[in-house]
């Protein structure tokens, strides 16, 4: 499926769909049409795709790029990612033709402030996530009235119930893979050819940062591996209304 942004006529923001609308005409839409959806109802200069170029992440990527791979693309790097994300997000910028790829880092003042010693992941991982991860993705959505991400209902824990299209503050969040299921996400991988994060055949099912991401085992939960021994489930992005 290949869309022409410039063919597209994006609403104006003052009169852009509810998130609820939204959501009844595409939950049984697949993960193309809803990104299609999104690019035509704010046009490309004002969606933008968030991915952490993690073991899933592919898959997102290849569907979007096959829709328009000049979607500008978010990646949060907070200084604390594996060398093998850092080269995996290349190797799918290159195989996927990816167009508009922003690496967005925290910001220097911030960490000379709150973590001098690099340990706040350690002492406090929610304030570590807030500086790394939710500060700079709220700053890098500023120009934009959409994004797409993608959580899936099967990783559990508070994605059980996430619809396909939510209200988040300001703007309009699609989740075009909420309704995906292990099986069709593994297709994509097999169907595409897409390469795998380099992570992933050693015991990595879900990867994050370094610190805070182990190996899990196969009768575990694929995020069990995140933050490992607390309660902690999320780093916040999905928990927080961006402004």
């Amino acid at each position: 499926m290949n869309v022409v942004a410039s063919q597209l006529t994006p609403v104006s923001v003052s009169t852009l769909p509810s998130a609820e609308e939204l959501d009844r005409s595409l939950r049984t839409a697949s993960p193309a049409e809803i990104i299609a959806a999104a690019l035509k109802t704010v046009g490309r200069e004002k969606l933008a795709l968030v991915s952490s170029f993690g073991t899933e992440s592919a898959t997102l990527l290849k569907v979007a790029a096959d829709v328009d791979p000049a979607i500008p693309v978010i990646f949060l790097d907070t200084g604390w990612l594996f060398e093998e994300t850092l080269a995996y997000r290349d190797t799918l910028i290159a195989s996927l033709g990816l167009k508009d790829v922003r690496s967005i880092k925290p910001a220097e003042e911030t960490l000379s402030r709150e973590d001098p010693d690099r340990d706040l992941w350690f002492s406090d991982p929610d304030a570590c996530c807030r500086i790394r991860k939710v500060e700079p993705l709220a700053r890098a959505l500023k120009p934009f009235d959409a994004w797409l991400n993608g959580r899936k209902r099967f990783q559990g824990n508070a994605r059980t119930d996430i619809p396909v299209v939510e209200d988040d503050g300001v703007r309009l969040k699609f989740n075009p893979f909420a309704n995906v299921s292990r099986e069709e996400l593994e297709a994509i991988f097999v169907r595409a050819k897409l390469p795998r994060h380099p992570l992933a055949a050693s015991g990595f099912r879900s990867v994050g940062c370094m610190p805070c991401t182990s190996r899990t085992a196969e009768d575990e939960d694929e995020r069990a591996g995140r933050w490992r021994g607390r309660a902690k489930t999320e780093c916040g992005i999905h928990t927080t209304k961006t402004s």
